[in-house]
């Protein structure tokens, strides 16, 4: 079957019927919060992340709180969440310029994200959306695999998707099918078994394990 654009309208609206409005699996009560959840997640777990910072957040969740940790007593308490010694280095920077350029507030806008340490395109795209109501998808690994396995949006980097994705998804759409690709993924299109048996998209799929053929005989 050819991905055509009538084809990923149809995706698109499954994914609708399907999963609706869905919201972030980090826990999180401000916006700082949110953003060190963000950073800790990079090759770790939504799960992990959780544990760790109900550990951490009633205690430190301010940048200024944050620095009283030290870099040895946040490498401690973040330890379990995987390259734990270039995150704390990252969070501790991130949170000098919080309090020196932003009164301890997170920036409102991408490009001045992007700029604090630790903070990616995808952590960026993914404040945006979901502090700050501006239409945005962040492309992780679970959007990245989703996206080339339907060809709802194909590409060699993480870039590429995403700009992929802006052509395919109306703008007003692009938070919430951020949110439908990383729970696809999660649930259903899993990086090294996907459930395509299970899978409401596996007729459209190009990837689909199921013989189309066989299924419409």
């Amino acid at each position: 079957m050819a991905i055509t654009k009538k084809v990923k309208q149809e995706m698109l609206q499954r994914f609708q019927d399907q999963y609706g409005i869905m919201k972030p699996a980090l826990h999180y009560t401000t916006p700082f919060e949110l953003m060190i959840a963000v950073i800790l997640s990079a090759q770790c777990t939504d799960e992990r992340v959780n544990i760790v910072t109900a550990g951490m957040f009633p205690e430190y969740n301010t940048p200024e709180r944050m620095l009283t940790l030290g870099l040895e007593g946040l490498e401690e308490k973040i330890r379990t969440c995987g390259l734990y010694h270039s995150k704390a280095k990252n969070i501790l920077a991130n949170c000098a310029i919080l309090c020196e350029q932003y009164g301890g507030e997170v920036p409102r806008t991408f490009d001045e994200l992007v700029k604090l340490p630790g903070v990616g395109r995808k952590t960026a795209n993914v404040l945006v959306s979901i502090l700050f109501d501006t239409p945005a998808i962040a492309v992780d690994t679970h959007v990245f695999r989703v996206s080339n396995r339907l060809q709802l949006a194909e590409g060699k980097t993480p870039l590429e998707v995403e700009k992929g994705l802006q052509k395919a998804i109306p703008e007003e759409w692009w938070s919430r099918a951020h949110h439908w690709l990383i729970w696809h993924g999660r649930r259903i299109c899993k990086a090294r078994k996907p459930a395509c048996d299970d899978c409401f998209l596996a007729d459209l799929c190009p990837a689909s394990s199921i013989d189309k053929k066989a299924k419409t005989r």
